[in-house]
């Protein structure tokens, strides 16, 4: 079978090794390896041919990654990262030593926490009682039902949430940031007015997790918070590298 390339998972310190009973991506999972260059390493596999993000794959890829931080700091790379050959990342590795050292040092002992804020599902009673705009339009659907009145009054109310839902989640990241080490900011979500990612110890996560739920239940009318972790820290690592992850 001809060489379709070397599926690299993450970058870890030359000493660490790939946890035991378990393998990669691929069906069936293909057994993993770990390149050492100079002090540091990357933890790869064979390249599955005609590789795509099914969900057996994705859930393989990530599960490697958490494990690996539980033994180390670990550099993640998303999922879909092969290189042409083992040659390639080896000469990777070696060009940006220094670099990866560095990140690692930076990541040791830390997760990645993501938070998402979204307006909240149940619209609450004092937002039309107070709005004055929405107020209005609703007293005129009341009046004069129908499609343009209520389409009106639908977009008002959603507008309207969302500004106080990303308010709230601004102030949720105010309240959380003095926990973390770093934060970031997410790509745009669907349905979602603000994404964002801290980089906390790890010994930290149940003091961190209190305090967002606590922020949430004095909030709760204005926007709801998912809080998901911990994740590997694709967030806090730059994307400088040809093997570098990209932010959560």
């Amino acid at each position: 079978m001809a060489n379709v390339g070397t599926y690299v998972y993450a970058i870890v310190r030359a000493e660490q090794r790939a946890p035991r009973g378990i393998a990669g991506v691929g069906s069936p999972p293909l057994p993993l390896r770990v390149l050492v260059e100079g002090r540091v390493a990357a933890v790869v596999s064979d390249a599955p041919p005609n590789l795509r993000a099914r969900r057996r794959d994705l859930l393989a890829h990530q599960e490697l990654l958490l494990r690996l931080t539980t033994s180390g700091p670990t550099l993640p790379m998303r999922f879909g990262m092969v290189a042409v050959d083992e040659t390639a990342v080896r000469a990777q590795l070696a060009t940006a030593e220094e670099g990866h050292l560095a990140v690692l040092d930076r990541l040791a002992g830390r997760v990645e926490v993501n938070l998402k804020a979204f307006a909240p599902s149940n619209v609450p009673t004092p937002l039309v009682r107070d709005h004055r705009n929405i107020r209005r339009l609703y007293d005129t659907a009341r009046r004069n039902p129908g499609y343009e009145a209520n389409l009106r009054l639908g977009e008002a109310v959603s507008t309207e949430l969302s500004r106080r839902a990303a308010e709230a989640g601004r102030d949720a990241v105010r309240k959380l940031s003095p926990l973390a080490h770093a934060v970031a900011e997410g790509p745009q979500v669907s349905g979602c007015v603000l994404n964002m990612s801290f980089l906390i110890d790890r010994t930290a996560d149940d003091r961190f997790r209190a305090a967002a739920r606590d922020f949430a239940a004095c909030r709760q009318e204005g926007v709801e918070l998912r809080l998901v972790g911990p994740l590997p820290c694709y967030s806090f690592v730059g994307a400088d590298s040809p093997l570098a992850g990209a932010g959560a």
